[in-house]
């Protein structure tokens, strides 16, 4: 059973960047809503309790009891945590007089193995209005910072049976220079982790938990092409061979000879694939449609009746493969309280409910990077492992307004020029995610002295760590020129090219 280091989300915008941090230490980490009651075994060596836009003076705060878990576990409390664990045992938080936000830089005040080989006047990130005024009784500092007496603190040895660390600023975020090491003292030194939790070891525990839900039984599987579907498919296979059915929809919204290739790849990867073409299903059903929400559920909801149809043909299936990973989940379970619900995810629900089959979820608590790192372990080729993300609906929502497969193959086309001048550039994987959307409007042009009136293409590119955020990628003039130049003289149809320069937020990265 592997170590593990439990976050408790009170709603931080930076809470994914502490399980990060933590994780690429070897060491596992889950995050679990503040309002959910922790399941304590030998496995769990710590918590760590997030910040939070909430001040611990709101009525309505969350407010978990932090000694009751102190008394199980050591705890590590960052900013909105530092404040409940300083009032609860006795001490004074209030308004700050001035908003300490931005860079700082850290004082230490006394010895401690929470800032051991943190260098002095160390950078740190500060956000937070509220602030400590007063400490409980016993409570030491440890740090300080040219404005905050209080920056980091521990907690008396008679408070609780375990150590108790705090501070007032962000070790998870880039900002705070050696926030890594203050992540790593308190899950090795404090903790007592092992940093035993590699790829390798992911694959075999992965691998035998499956094959333990799993026994003899048939998993059923829908195939994106995407990195998570086929990783997860890989790590289902290893563990039951062709008990596991794959199926592939071609819904009409695939990129360029996507179909053919992805087939390709996932024979030579051994998986038990079935290709399905159901383009026109899916153009009858948007003929006529425009709006972005509408055009996604019709996408969907047919995509669930296709696979329905193609999985009722497996006799005796009970268990259904999904390549749901953690910001999937984490956006779609609310904290109740400090964060609403972002997203319903098409990977999380939609499904399983209607199959009435149990999940397989290999992937569930990783992150993107992990995954490429868990394929790379089982030899999956680059070709999947650093294909940019593509939207559960496809092409659907990069063409705006209505979609006919007049409209799709001129995507397509324009689309392909641009990856693969992305990939002969070496620029392809610098960039998150790349595609191009074919837009509503056409323009007057000039082609060999003939007006011309044809559809314009916004090409976009993002650079990004996890998706959650993404800036336009700053791509090279000469590159942009020859590109435009390409898909111009090359897409019949298109006579315009222009570059998305937003970015998420307060964009989106899909227009739709």
């Amino acid at each position: 059973m592997n170590e593990k280091i439990l976050i408790l989300d009170f709603g931080s915008q930076y809470t994914q960047l502490i399980a990060r941090g933590i994780r690429e230490l070897n060491i596992y980490c889950e995050i679990q809503p503040c309002t959910k009651e922790i399941e304590y075994d030998e496995s769990l060596k710590g918590v760590i309790l997030s910040g939070s836009p909430y001040s611990v003076n709101d009525p309505q705060a969350p407010k978990p009891d932090v000694k009751a878990i102190a008394d199980k576990l050591p705890v590590l409390a960052i900013c909105y945590g530092a404040q409940l664990l300083a009032q609860q045992a006795g001490g004074v938080v209030g308004k700050s007089t001035h908003r300490e936000y931005g860079r700082a830089h850290l004082h230490a005040v006394t010895h401690s193995e929470l800032l051991a080989t943190v260098p002095d006047s160390s950078q740190v990130w500060m956000s937070h209005s509220d602030t400590i005024k007063e400490l409980p009784e016993g409570f030491d500092i440890i740090a300080k910072t040219d404005s905050i007496p209080v920056a980091a603190f521990r907690a008396s040895e008679s408070y609780a049976k375990n150590k108790v660390f705090a501070i007032q600023f962000h070790p998870e975020v880039t900002h705070s220079t050696n926030g890594r090491q203050i992540l790593k003292n308190f899950a090795v030194d404090t903790c007592g982790c092992t940093q035993d939790w590699t790829p390798a070891a992911f694959v075999q525990e992965t691998v035998e938990r499956i094959k333990d839900q799993v026994g003899d039984g048939k998993v059923v599987m829908a195939l994106s092409g995407g990195v998570d579907s086929t990783v997860a498919a890989t790590l289902i296979h290893k563990a039951i061979g062709d008990n596991l059915y794959c199926i592939f929809v071609d819904n009409g919204l695939l990129r360029k000879d996507e179909f053919e290739q992805v087939l390709d790849g996932y024979a030579h990867l051994g998986l038990n694939t079935k290709g399905v073409d159901a383009k026109q299903r899916f153009y009858n059903d948007l003929a006529g449609v425009t709006d972005p929400e509408k055009k996604r559920k019709i996408i969907g909801g047919l995509f669930i009746d296709v696979f329905m149809d193609e999985a009722a043909e497996i006799k005796d299936v009970a268990f259904l493969g999904q390549g749901t990973i953690y910001p999937d989940v984490i956006e779609s379970v609310s904290v109740a309280g400090p964060s609403a619900t972002i997203k319903s995810h098409h990977n999380v629900g939609g499904l399983p409910e209607k199959m009435h089959m149990e999940l397989v979820e290999p992937l569930r608590f990783l992150f993107k990077d992990e995954v490429r790192k868990i394929g790379k372990e089982m030899g999956i080729d680059d070709v999947f492992l650093q294909r940019h993300p593509f939207p559960g609906p496809g092409l659907g929502i990069r063409v705006l307004g209505e979609v006919t497969a007049e409209k799709v193959h001129l995507l397509q086309e324009a689309d392909a020029i641009y990856t693969q001048q992305l990939r002969d550039s070496g620029l392809y994987n610098e960039i998150w995610q790349a595609g191009a959307i074919l837009l509503p409007v056409q323009s007057v042009g000039v082609m060999g002295d003939e007006r011309t009136y044809e559809y314009t293409v916004a090409l976009r590119a993002v650079t990004s760590v996890d998706g959650m955020t993404a800036d336009w990628a700053h791509l090279p003039y000469d590159f942009m020129a020859k590109v435009s130049n390409d898909i111009i003289n090359k897409v019949n149809g298109i006579n315009r090219v222009v570059y998305d320069i937003s970015s998420k937020p307060p964009a989106t990265i899909e227009w739709e």
